[in-house]
Order: structure tokens, then C-alpha cells, then sequence
């Protein structure tokens, strides 16, 4: 391999792409494919691109995310979670490259009471959920050089994300009604790039090993634990600037006042033993991401 791996990133326009550009950028030859150059529900077009770019590391950070409509779009879920994971591992395997993988919390039904470890057993909710475990599972038939890590509430000061949307909604409302019973970890696209880079560069560099000692299954999350209601409490706390001075109230609600098509985890809390123990690799707590996003957040205008 040369000085400078040649890597795919998948979903380069995304909110974890965009990060993952960053955290790379320097140290990489980049080849960046959004949903126009590389449709991820093509899996002859996957099979071809990977040919073409002969790639050291692929870095799928491309996904089905429409939750709620993938309960009536199965079909294109399933391609892009499921499918396009097993075809980018077996190209992976046949170029002798490490891929890199995000999976999510949505894999568990959230009845336990404590964080989910990585060989719990999984019984998603969703179809979203099962189609990224379709994919987990696709990879891992394939074996080889892999690493699956499982993250979630991603977000960014860019995209479609909880955050931006509290923002929109704090700045036209007074008071809003989030819910309170499902907890979780929220964890920024930019924490995510960060830890992906430095275990990625330790794995090319040899210095995890041969591949049986570290490919698998790992959870990746900021630690910490809140509700949504409380993670939008924080952010409002956090923001009178971007709110124009405002602080909204915020109103506990149960999932049950809040009824979506695709059912929820109501604990999504990940353990990332596994990942410090394996990578010596924690991402930062979720109040200090969050203060990092909101830096980059431009503040509005005053009327």
C-alpha cells in the first residue's frame, strides 16, 4: 500500500461523508461518491465503481435513513442497507481492502434496562432497523476485513437532523412537546469521522494486528445518556443567540402522544467498552460535541 491509501467513501454528501472528507482529508487519496455517481440500490453499479477506483479502503457511509417512510419503501430499504453492504464486502475482499461500515441502535428492541453490548441479542422494531441488520449480517457472511460500527442520534451543523430541526422549531415557537421515554446517546458526525480515522489508521498501519483480533461488530457513541426531551432542553439552553433570545419550553410527552409509522427503541444507550478495550478509542461525552456543533451553527440575524 502506498503512503497514501486510496479511499471510497460512500454517502459523501452526508452528514458522516462530509465529516469523514474532513477527518481524512491530508492523510488520503479521496474519492467521494454521493448518490448521483454511485447509486447504493445498483449493485452492478457497485461492483463497477469499486473495479474502477481499486480502492484501499471503503468507507460506506452511504444509507437508507427515512426511518418512518421506509415502512412502505421496504423494497429500496432493504437494497441500499441490506444488499449494497454484502456486494461492497465482497468487492472489498476481492481488492484485498478494509471496509468500514455504520450500522445502528435500531438493531435492538430497547427493552433492556442497561446499555446494549454488541452480542445482545438483536429484534428490530423497524424495517429500517431490520434492514440494517440485513446488511451487518451481509458483511459478516462475507467476513474478511471489516469493521461494523453501530452509532446513533447522528447529527451535524448541516443536514436533516434533530438538532437543526429544535432550532427552526425553537426560533417559531414558544413551546414545544418532545418525547421523554426513549433515552439514547447523541453523537455528532464529526466525533464519529474522528474516532473512524484514528482506527482506521491504526489498522492499516498493522498496529491492531492481524484482521481476527479486531473485524467485527463495535458500538460508537458519544457517552453520556438523555431523552430527546432532555437533549432538546440542552440544546435550547445552549442557544439564545440562535434563537433570537428565546428559550422555548419544553413539555415532557410518551412515545404514545407521539405515534409515527416505524416504532422506536426506548433505550438505544450503546456500550463502547468494546471499542476503547480493542482501539483504546472513546469519542468525546455528548455535551462537549454538542457545544462543538452549535460553534458551527451561524447565528441568526437579529430582526
Amino acid at each position: 500500500m502506498s503512503v497514501w491509501p486510496r479511499v471510497l467513501v460512500t454517502g459523501a454528501d452526508g452528514q458522516v461523508g462530509r465529516a469523514l472528507l474532513k477527518s481524512f482529508g491530508g492523510s488520503a487519496e479521496l474519492i467521494p461518491c454521493n448518490r448521483n455517481s454511485l447509486d447504493l440500490a445498483n449493485a452492478d453499479q457497485i461492483r463497477e465503481k469499486v473495479r474502477e477506483v481499486a480502492p484501499d479502503i471503503i468507507v460506506n457511509a452511504g444509507a437508507y435513513t427515512a426511518v418512518d417512510r421506509a415502512e412502505t419503501e421496504r423494497e429500496l430499504a432493504f437494497a441500499v442497507n441490506g444488499r449494497a453492504p454484502g456486494i461492497l464486502a465482497e468487492e472489498a475482499q476481492r481488492a484485498s481492502a478494509l471496509l468500514i461500515h455504520y450500522s445502528t441502535d435500531y438493531v435492538f428492541n430497547g427493552s433492556k434496562t442497561g446499555p446494549w453490548v454488541e452480542d445482545d441479542e438483536t429484534d428490530p422494531l423497524s424495517v429500517y432497523g431490520a434492514s440494517k441488520l440485513a446488511g451487518e449480517d451481509a458483511i459478516r457472511s462475507v467476513g474478511g476485513r471489516y469493521l461494523i460500527f453501530r452509532t446513533s442520534w447522528v447529527y451535524a451543523p448541516e443536514g436533516k437532523n434533530f438538532v437543526l430541526t429544535m432550532l427552526r422549531l425553537g426560533r417559531e415557537r414558544e413551546s414545544l412537546n418532545v418525547v421523554d421515554d426513549q433515552i439514547g446517546a447523541p453523537t455528532t458526525a464529526a466525533e464519529l469521522a474522528r474516532a473512524t480515522h484514528a482506527i482506521t489508521s491504526g489498522v492499516v498501519a498493522g498496529k491492531f494486528g492481524a484482521p481476527d483480533r479486531w473485524a467485527g461488530i463495535y458500538h460508537m457513541t458519544c457517552p453520556g445518556t438523555v431523552s430527546w426531551c432532555g437533549f432538546a432542553r440542552a440544546i435550547f439552553k445552549r442557544t439564545p443567540e440562535l434563537l433570537g433570545g428565546k428559550t422555548p419550553v419544553v413539555n415532557p410527552i410518551a412515545t404514545s402522544a407521539y405515534p409515527t409509522p416505524a416504532k422506536r427503541p426506548h433505550n438505544s444507550v450503546l456500550s463502547n467498552e468494546k471499542l476503547a478495550r480493542t482501539f483504546g478509542v472513546r469519542l468525546a461525552p455528548w455535551e462537549t460535541a454538542l457545544d462543538e456543533v452549535l460553534k458551527a451553527i451561524p447565528a441568526q440575524p437579529k430582526p
